[in-house]
């Protein structure tokens, strides 16, 4: 009896002779860029150090295509960008020490929002490992130490022949669900080493699928086809599984109405009759979620955001499909079924009964206008102008990635992001700094479509270097930055608690002139141009910048009651 797993590929004699001939002049560098592109990668992110020169000298005689970012943290913000919108793991090339450790808030950002980044990091050189000091630059005593908190999986790699098995597995890890970002690193010696090895070909890191107990799908489909009042939170699980149109057919067949996460934002169509929409600060949503007798939660660990800060206490029972297990009933008692949002999605479809709900689209109604009547209620005609009117100004089919800034918290309840997979933010980890940079990992993913990226003055600081990127690569990114003089929601949270704000004032610079200076075109605008100056900075080839004076105010939270 033959087992498929006891087949091997036998090399034909061409395959031989290339293999016992390997082409001279390659290094340890070209065994990683060699492994990288028979996985299918085709672009990598990164900045050049001292220990990683072998894998930057590799990249001149590979296929790859580099991205170079000016700080590391926004390299690592591009890549984790290009792995959401593509889907694919996101290469980042990272020197030692220094370098690397300054990857790790974006690496913390796509651990949380589940992208797939394969960050590989040089090493000092295999004789100065194992624990000592011995005064190498960029040193660390356990530089793997820093970084097995924040991602996925680990991958050391001590010597040449370790490194095609360390690469293919640190992919495999990245793009099994749930997604995320992974770590390899190879000492400077093995890098720079002359490979005898052959040219490394047909690698396969296919990652495992992630199917759910039948059982447990058995189960959830009964109570969701014997339900009064059925609801589903979509989170970001069901866009990183492209999970958003089974989720859509579930919904419908079950006439349940739907609400998505910041990070879940176009999971589900925004208009639709059983759209809740994304109002999740909001008690009213937050009571509708309580009344449902059986609440089905899809790719969302029910965190802080997601709870409405933790006040979302649900009556009837949960279903929780997640595929991190440590987010699964973490927060709520549920069925918890441990699977990739996609298959589990599949699988209930295969199951449920069709439920007729001819009130579902009336009671989301009365939801929304109660919703809207709240807004209303609190005078922000500014920031619903402004949030409308970068809505008008960008493409359908194009992807935002918005800071952390006050405008991007509106966006995260009321932007409607017009599709699955194309409103992004930082709102996993919430560090400062992402928005430019995951837009234009973005732009280098799919540069025939302009991006869009919106932060605050303190947030753009974060990475204004990297408008020199964008003009060397000549990607279509407009920047949108809102100007109000600081840090404005931390002056808010100041002000709210302590009466007054401190250290949230900045001395910023002229950023239309200090965008020119780069050779990208800046303009100043208004709240009554916006929509003009940006539709027509996205219609312009190549990166552009359009600065925003303006004082937005967030609307008053309900999660402590009205």
């Amino acid at each position: 009896m033959t087992h498929d797993h006891d087949l091997v590929l036998r090399p034909t004699p061409a395959q031989t002779e290339a293999a016992l001939n390997p082409p001279p002049g390659r290094n340890g560098g070209d065994l990683v860029v060699e492994t990288l592109a028979g996985l299918g990668a085709t672009t990598v992110f990164g900045l050049p150090g001292q220990h990683a020169l072998g894998m930057f000298d590799a990249l001149r005689r590979s296929s790859l295509r580099y991205i170079g970012l000016r700080v590391e943290n926004n390299a690592g913000f591009a890549a984790d960008a290009y792995g959401r919108i593509t889907g694919e793991a996101a290469p980042l090339l990272l020197s030692t020490g220094p370098g690397a450790l300054t990857s790790l808030a974006a690496l913390q950002e796509a651990a949380a929002a589940s992208a797939p980044v394969l960050a590989i990091s040089s090493q000092i050189p295999t004789a100065g490992l194992g624990g000592g000091r011995h005064g190498y630059l960029h040193e660390l005593p356990d530089q793997a130490a820093s970084f097995r908190g924040v991602v996925k999986s680990v991958h050391t790699v001590r010597t040449q022949s370790q490194i095609p098995s360390a690469v293919a597995a640190a992919w495999r890890s990245a793009l099994t669900a749930p997604h995320g970002p992974v770590w390899v690193e190879i000492p400077q010696d093995v890098l720079l080493a002359e490979a005898s090895l052959p040219v490394v070909t047909a690698m396969d890191a296919t990652p495992d699928d992630l199917a759910p107990r039948p059982e447990l799908t058995a189960v959830a489909a009964a109570l969701l086809s014997n339900a009064a009042r059925p609801a589903i939170i979509a989170g970001g699980g069901v866009v990183r599984s492209d999970a958003s149109g089974k989720l859509l057919q579930l919904a419908e067949k079950l006439d349940a109405p739907v609400v998505t996460t910041f990070g879940g934002k176009g999971a589900f169509p925004w208009e639709h009759p059983l759209s809740m929409q994304s109002w999740l600060e909001d008690r009213h949503t937050t009571d509708f979620l309580e009344d449902a007798d059986v609440l089905l939660v899809v790719g969302s660990g029910l965190g802080e955001l997601s709870s409405n800060y933790h006040t979302f206490k649900p009556r009837g029972r949960v279903i929780q499909i997640e595929a991190d297990a440590g987010k699964l009933e973490s927060n709520h008692p549920a069925l918890g079924i441990h699977a990739d949002a996609r298959l589990a999605l599949q699988a209930l479809l295969e199951t449920v009964a069709d439920r007729t709900d001819e009130s579902a689209p009336g009671r989301v109604r009365e939801l929304l206008g109660k919703v809207a009547d709240r807004i209303a209620s609190q005078e922000l005609t500014l920031e619903q102008d402004v949030l409308a009117s970068v809505r008008r100004a960008l493409p359908a089919g194009s992807p935002s990635f918005w800071d952390m800034t006050i405008l991007a918290y509106w966006a995260w309840s009321a932007f409607d992001p017009r599709g699955a997979n194309s409103m992004h933010s930082a709102q996993g980890a919430g560090g400062l700094g992402y928005g430019f940079p995951a837009a234009l990992g973005a732009a280098a993913a799919d540069p025939t479509r302009p991006v869009l990226a919106v932060s605050g003055d303190g947030g753009a600081l974060y990475s204004i270097a990297e408008l020199a990127t964008a003009r060397q690569y000549g990607l279509p990114v407009t920047w949108l930055i809102v100007d109000d003089g600081g840090y404005g929601i931390l002056r808010e949270y100041m002000t709210d608690a302590f009466g007054q704000a401190t250290a949230t004032e900045l001395t910023r610079p002229d950023y239309v002139a200090l965008a020119e200076s780069f050779g990208v075109p800046g303009v100043r605008t208004t709240p009554e141009t916006l929509a003009e100056d940006l539709a027509k900075a996205l219609a312009t080839p190549g990166p552009s910048v359009v600065v925003l004076p303006a004082v937005l105010r967030m609307f008053a939270p309900t999660h402590l009651g009205e």
